[in-house]
Formats: structure tokens, sequence, C-alpha cells
């Protein structure tokens, strides 16, 4: 019998609905050797020159060290935050630095944004699937997460302004649109510049805010400039995004660009929640973005992402049953799948493992219990060939999960 957890009634009435992440839950078994895991989202840092990075870190001691192992300030270093100015005009955002929040990774600013807009039984709409991530910082507000269907050029505007239009009907409308435009995690597609400006447009017409999440921009497989929300509607848009996806997830540097107003509020949430960022790791990627020829190296997770998407949807065309559905990602490190109805991905995740792969159960990125056919595969981590033998094993645990389905007089063909 489990063991029932003696500080139950002290809980405030929010942590009763936390639970574990999906694919936090599958590291543990996905991490052995002998298991190919499609599962994580993690980047390749190996493309990194590590001596490169330790003699700037180096410097950065020698020369700040003193700094670099105090206190900071809660808004995030000037330096940093003039040099991730320039990060965003790559992609055709013009900003202040003044007008930068540094958080710890793109996860603390979801959650510092889901604590400052959002109140219980408020709704947040949001794509879907969408990033488990932002779902697990909402939900420990205790919001309402309304789903809008997505395509190969992402989330569709008619049905996300008939959606806006429902909500008010019934007397509940929306408090906030939340998207990842561009490479989208876990669908792995971006939005036309067309709905660009519907969705704009919409947010416009109902008086909502949207949050615009780009951490995978630049992992353009085209090497593409994609128009920014936040350029469209700057007052209308938070955008924020991450070092994670273009240098190291290690150093937890995350940022938001807001109005005047929120940025204020954002940072007494931050000094609330943490105080300062660590200014060893802003110092480390200041210093990296201001000498090193970063974005030489973002082509190369990119090059390197794309050969590997490659051999995983060339896989899949050959192991996978023709029923299961792909959209060819964009770019940034996951292909979403669609299986026939029949086939539960929560279910046949254990028999996954069993068979030596592993991927997420598509039911971690909806709110709403949606996504049991479906699965992300993550195809930066793993190699061309430990890609190549993960698709095959899952296809030959597909195929046979499709095999006991009609047996059982079960439709196991239908997408």
């Amino acid at each position: 019998m489990a063991a029932v957890d003696p500080h139950l009634k002290r809980y405030a009435t929010r942590a009763t609905g936390m639970k574990a992440s999906e694919i936090r839950a599958l590291f543990a078994v996905a991490s052995r050797p002998e298991v190919v895991s499609l599962a994580g989202g993690m980047p390749d840092v190996s493309v990194l020159d590590f001596e490169e990075v330790a003699a700037v870190a180096a410097e950065v001691f020698a020369r700040d060290g003193v700094t670099a192992l105090q206190y900071g300030g809660g808004q995030g270093s000037e330096r940093l935050r003039e040099s991730l100015t320039m990060v965003m005009a790559e992609e055709g955002i013009h900003a202040r630095a003044d007008d930068l929040v540094v958080t710890t990774g793109g996860q603390q600013a979801l959650d510092l944004l889901a604590r400052l807009f959002i109140d219980p039984g408020d709704v947040v709409v949001a794509e879907g699937p969408s990033y488990v991530g932002a779902l697990s910082a909402f939900q420990q507000y205790e919001p309402r997460v309304v789903h809008v269907g997505m395509d190969g050029d992402g989330m569709d505007p008619d049905a996300l302004a008939e959606t806006m239009q429902r909500l008010v009907d019934e007397g509940r409308p929306a408090k906030m649109i939340y998207t990842i435009p561009n490479h989208q995690n876990p669908a792995g597609v971006s939005l036309s510049l067309e709905r660009r400006e519907r969705i704009v447009a919409i947010a416009e017409r109902f008086d909502v805010m949207v949050i615009e999440d780009n951490p995978y921009g630049m992992l353009d497989f085209k090497h593409e400039r994609r128009t920014p929300l936040v350029s469209l509607a700057p007052e209308r848009v938070i955008y924020l995004s991450s070092l994670s996806k273009m240098f190291s997830p290690g150093m937890r540097t995350g940022w938001v660009l807001a109005p005047r107003s929120v940025r204020d509020k954002l940072v007494q949430l931050k000094e609330a929640s943490d105080l300062c960022q660590s200014n060893a790791t802003q110092g480390i990627a200041d210093a990296w973005l201001r000498t090193q020829p970063w974005t030489e190296h973002v082509r190369s997770f990119t090059e390197l992402y794309r050969e590997r998407c490659d051999a995983m949807l060339a896989e899949i065309e050959s192991a996978f049953p023709a029923s299961a559905k792909v959209s060819p990602p964009t770019g940034g490190m996951f292909a979403w799948v669609r299986l026939p109805d029949a086939i539960d991905t929560g279910a046949m995740l254990p028999r996954a493992i069993n068979a030596r792969v592993a991927y997420v159960p598509g039911r971690g990125f909806y709110a709403d219990g949606g996504g049991t056919h479906e699965m992300r595969l993550n195809f930066s981590y793993a190699n061309e060939t430990r890609i190549r033998e993960g698709i095959r094993r899952l296809g030959k645990l597909i195929g046979d999960e499709m095999t006991l389905l009609e047996a059982f007089g079960r439709s196991g063909t239908e997408a």
C-alpha cells in the first residue's frame, strides 16, 4: 500500500493538483545506456569548444571575481541585458536593455508571468499541443487552460477567434494567449506570417496579452528570420527567450522583454523569488556573447539538428505505418507524431522502454486529457545511428500494437 503523505492536510489547495513532469519521470530509465532516448529536450553541447568556454569563464573570474561572486540586482546584469538586445536584433527585435529582465532560464520567466497574471479560474488559451513546462508553470496558479488546434502552419487563427468568442459568450473571457511561434515544442512547426498578423489582431480585438515564447527561433533549418509577434505589437506582446538552446542550458539564462509597467512587476517578483540571478553565470554568458562567434555556434547546432531530423523523418517513413502522421519540423529539436486513435502512447510507453527506446507520450502536452495517440520525439541529442535504431525499434513496437488491436477487433488503421 502506498504511504499516505502525513503533511497532506497542511498543503495549500493549489498543491493538490501538482504532479511530476512526464519528461522528468522518464529520465531515470531513459538515461540507461541500452535505451535509445528520443524523450528529452537537451541540446547537444558537444559542438561547443570547451577550452574556449573554460577560457571565457577564467577571464570573467580573473577580471571580475569579486563582482561575479557577489549578489546582483533583481533585473539582471546591465552588460548582459545589452548583449541580449544584440541577440534579439538577430531576429529582428529592436529593444532596450532597460526593458529586459534576466531570469533563471525560460522556465522561471514562465512562472513569474503566470504568478503576475493568473488568478484561480482565469482562462489561458494555448496551442494544442503545448509546451509541458509552460502548462506546469500555469497550473500552479489554477487557471483553466483551453487549447486551440494546430496544423503545419501553427495555431489556427480561425479556431482561435472562435474560441475567444465562445469564452466571451460563456462569461469567462481569456486572460492571455500563450504561443511558441517558431519551431514549436512539441509540434516542431512555425506560424506563417499571415497567421502571426491575424493572431495579434485577434488579441487586440479581445484585449488580451500574448505571451510569445521563443527559445528555438534561431534554430531554423532554412536560416530564415521569422517576424516576431512582439515587433507587430510591442505593447500587446510579452516576449521571452533563453540561451539554453543557443549556448548552454547549464548557464540558466533566460529573459523577458515586456512593457515598462510589466517589467517593474517582474523585477519585484524576481527579487521575491530568488533575490537575483547568479552574477557568475551572467558574466560568463555576457562574455561568451561579446567575445565568441556565437552565431556560428548556433548555425553549427542548427545544421547538426537538421541532419538528425532528416535521418529521423527518413526512418519514420520506412519504419512506421503509413497511418502515422508527422509534420516536418521547420527547425528546433522535436518532431510530433500522430498515431491511429486506438493506440494509447501512454499505455505503450512501458513496452517501449522494454524494447529499449523512449519517447514522451502526447498527453503531457495537453491540459485537457488530449494527446493520447500522439508522441513527441527528440532529434537533438542522440546521434544519427542511435536515432535510426530507436525509430526502428519504435516502428516495430507500433506495428505489434496495431496487430494486437486488430486481433481484438479494434481499428488500428485510421489516424
